[in-house]
């Protein structure tokens, strides 16, 4: 049979059928030798072993169509990352360093903002000038009265979706909303093993139906950047792109400190958003600070 990894704990893989069961299993040992390990959102080749207690074995990992170092998982196709427009106020700075890890990683990010029964008309007009032009569509939603829903099930549809955002910010009321079922696929996880109860929460796969997949993930305060270079960062904001020719110093330029850049002066033009451009001055700093040591 195949199905997909929808969770991993204390070396049991909970594999999702496709069909509205789930089955902990085991990896084969092979795996080991050669190196792999199985991942939340592998598609894979499994054989039942006990079907009353859901129990089986993972015989193949199918072809991955991408791998993430963070959150660790595989054939992700995009993200969205959720924040209020009020209550709490979203941090924008939070907002922009996720864009970047995720398009560091070659996965498209949408943003989504709920709350909008709370909010004001210009804060939806604020929100969606200061992220017109960065390459991720924009949405706005109220859990509360369903506005903006069906738009975010279109999105999702025959996708597996990483969901992230901070607490408090409603996440797991459009989860509900998707996927109305409380106790998930994973309720029929083996009670004979019973794993998981008591442990931190790990990356998680929701099928929400069909081939489409939401991957829960913690809460996040913070974000870090890995590796990347700061030289590098101004790569990973789109709407610098095109008013890069008008540097006097070319690719050379990082539009922080340089005379005559074209990033600077659009910024002043407000053709670019001033708040980006702040949020990209930080994580700038940040990185460069970081290589010092």
């Amino acid at each position: 049979m195949t199905g997909k990894i929808i969770k991993g704990i204390a070396g049991f893989y909970y594999v999702h059928d496709r069909h509205g069961r789930v089955y902990a299993c085991k990896a084969k040992g092979v795996f080991r030798k050669r190196g792999i390990k199985p991942l939340v959102g592998d598609d894979v080749e499994f054989t039942i072993l006990d079907e009353a207690d859901s129990e089986g074995n993972i015989e193949e990992i199918l072809p991955r169509r991408n791998e993430l170092i963070r959150p660790a998982s595989a054939n992700i196709d995009q993200a969205l990352v959720v924040f209020a427009v009020t209550e709490p106020a979203p941090n924008l700075n939070l907002l922009d360093r996720f864009l970047v890890m995720m398009d560091q990683q070659q996965v498209p990010a949408a943003i989504c903002f709920n709350k909008m029964d709370l909010g004001q008309e210009q804060d939806q007009k604020c929100y969606e000038e200061i992220y017109k032009n960065s390459g991720s569509r924009v949405y706005f939603i109220s859990t509360y009265d369903g506005r903006g829903i069906g738009e975010i099930r279109k999105l999702l549809e025959g996708k597996t979706t990483i969901l992230a955002g901070s607490s408090g910010v409603g996440k797991s009321s459009l989860t509900n909303l998707l996927q109305p079922k409380a106790e998930m696929e994973t309720g029929q996880i083996s009670k004979k093993i019973q794993r998981g109860k008591h442990t931190t929460r790990h990356a998680e796969l929701f099928c929400v139906e069909g081939d489409t997949y939401l991957m829960d993930t913690p809460g996040f305060s913070s974000l870090h950047l890995g590796e990347l270079k700061a030289r590098e960062l101004k790569y990973h904001f789109p709407e610098f792109s095109s008013y890069e020719a008008e540097c006097r110093f070319g690719d050379d330029c990082v539009h922080v400190g340089e005379p005559e850049c074209g990033v600077k002066k659009a910024v002043r033009e407000s053709r670019i958003s001033q708040s980006r451009y702040d949020n990209y001055r930080l994580l700038y700093e940040e990185l460069k600070e970081k290589r010092r040591y």
